[in-house]
């Protein structure tokens, strides 16, 4: 397979909804790997504390057959910030992706838009895909479900939005990996690639990419008294399940062997019901696959491309 040795193009999309930090329009980051096809469009939308740049070794595997757009979610990457932190929850994400989507068919009306979404982002892609106006065509939900581990989500509450910064660069990326052992192995070149892009230099310090606000919705769940906390959980899997029994997409369900957000009985579940998903597991990995690895990213590819 080749590998095409690019880099793609930053665009903003100016959104309505939850205003910026500082005032202003708010404006969406897009990483643009674009192609001679139009008529084929592979959104990709990252985890709860990533970034676009996650689906570098993805778009470069199937840039020269489709055009990729991987996005920043409000408060990371490129983005904007958001003023109010209570309004960073899937809603908020999917009202964005949704002004996207239309920016996109506007320019491109007669093309099949895929999504690939890694956790949060599959969380996104449900909610859009379970809407028959929004026309997705292929759905890839990389290890997550309508059922969500509450281990997983402490685990998460743990480190998010601690907000540490570093003295140099190889010490910022020794930390993610410390918070990102379900990775899996990666070669050092793969994980500066992937660390790179989650880091900002400022004041001589290095420091992480997004908005520490992104985990006061998550730590505000986990926070509450146990009983409460497990109530709305269930009442958002609900909600989850429904939107999950909605879609018509063609879906491709990736799951880390070891992962503790992913359980194998949600798993099971999400191939027997709703889109009736395909079911790909990798070994020795958890939350969640990187898609960096050509056995990861030939999965993806071959199930958007062929």
């Amino acid at each position: 397979m080749q590998r095409l040795d690019r880099e793609p193009r930053l665009n903003h999309l100016t959104v309505s909804g939850p205003g910026a930090l500082g005032g202003g329009g708010r404006r969406l980051a897009w990483w643009d790997w674009s192609s001679d096809r139009d008529d084929h469009i592979v959104i990709c939308v990252h985890g709860l504390s990533r970034q676009g740049r996650d689906f570098d070794s993805l778009a470069r595997s199937i840039a020269g057959q489709a055009r990729v757009v991987a996005v920043d979610v409000a408060g990371r990457g490129m983005s904007d910030w958001l003023a109010d932190p209570m309004a960073y929850q899937v809603p908020t994400y999917a009202a964005d992706m949704a002004q996207l989507l239309a920016h996109l068919r506007q320019r491109h009306p007669q093309a099949n838009i895929d999504w690939v979404g890694t956790s949060m982002g599959g969380l996104i892609g449900m909610a859009l895909a379970a809407q028959p106006n929004i026309g997705l065509r292929r759905l890839v939900l990389n290890d997550v479900g309508p059922a969500i581990r509450w281990e997983a989500l402490q685990r998460i509450a743990g480190y998010l939005g601690a907000n540490p910064s570093f003295a140099t660069e190889r010490e910022a990326m020794d930390y993610l990996a410390s918070i990102s052992s379900g990775f899996g192995p990666h070669t050092d070149e793969q994980w500066q690639a992937l660390s790179r892009p989650m880091l900002r230099q400022r004041e001589g310090r290095w420091w992480l990419h997004y908005d520490p606000a992104i985990a006061l919705p998550v730590r505000a769940l986990v926070s509450q008294d146990e009983a409460a906390a497990r109530q709305a959980a269930a009442q958002g899997e609900a909600l989850l399940w429904t939107l999950y029994d909605q879609i018509t997409a063609s879906t491709l369900l990736l799951r880390g062997a070891q992962s503790d957000l992913l359980s194998m009985e949600t798993a099971s579940q999400m191939t027997a019901r709703g889109p009736r998903a395909r079911l790909v597991e990798f070994a020795g990995v958890g939350h969640a696959p990187t898609l960096v690895n050509d056995e990861q990213t030939d999965v993806v590819r071959h199930f958007l491309l062929d």
